[in-house]
């Protein structure tokens, strides 16, 4: 039998002890994250909790990220609840502040610029510091830039980079791109994803274009 990895544990491996598999960690139902998916931090990787702010029940907004993304320190999600009421003449919340200020009108959810969940897909690299704003989404196999501020969504397989984040490259043709997502590797059981892993981690694309081909004939 394989000595694989438990995607059960919260640190998978002994000898890196700031890498930890989200989904074990986290207690927000709200919060849902697949297998593998790790976050690495020095500072406290069973914290990444921590790192998804404005967070309300309330709201019912939920973070969701896919199977086998690297989640790079500092990371923060910035969910719904940061968002302020636009249509009035002041942004700004009296009714949050407590004594006469209460009498403020305060918004209904359905006034306030909720942009929905946060979806991560699969295979996705966050790199160090990154923000991730309310509502966006980022296709599979997506790059995204240390320091980089994500307000809009971001396309399967892109390599997006800066503040506003913005697609610098695709990291394959549109043929490729295709097939990888047709394929989606990250959801074959793991017996299957262990016997792909030499064409996973081949950089010789044209051989992996030919053996997806193959495989989805």
């Amino acid at each position: 039998m394989m000595n694989r990895p438990d995607p059960n544990k919260a640190f998978p491996n002994p000898n890196i002890p700031s890498l930890c598999y989200i989904k074990n960690v986290v207690t927000n139902p709200n919060i849902i994250v697949g297998d593998y998916t790790y976050y690495d931090d020095s500072d406290g990787a069973d914290q990444f909790e921590k790192h998804v702010t404005h967070f309300y029940d309330f709201i019912g907004d939920k973070l969701i990220i896919g199977k086998f993304c690297a989640i790079a320190k500092g990371v923060e999600f910035v969910m719904n609840g940061a968002n302020h009421r636009m249509d009035c003449v002041t942004t700004y919340p009296f009714y949050i502040m407590g004594g006469d200020w209460g009498s403020a009108i305060a918004p209904v959810k359905d006034e306030l610029p909720l942009k929905g969940d946060t979806v991560i897909g699969n295979d996705v690299w966050i790199g160090q510091h990154v923000t991730v704003m309310p509502g966006v989404h980022i296709g599979d196999g997506a790059i995204i830039g240390a320091n980089s501020v994500v307000a809009r969504d971001i396309p399967p397989y892109a390599v997006a980079v800066g503040n506003p984040c913005r697609i610098v490259r695709k990291r394959f043709d549109d043929e490729l791109i295709a097939l990888l997502l047709q394929f989606k590797w990250w959801d074959k059981s793991i017996e299957e994803i262990e016997r792909l892993m030499p064409t996973l981690s081949c950089g010789d694309v044209e051989k992996v274009r030919e053996e997806l081909k193959a495989r989805l004939s």
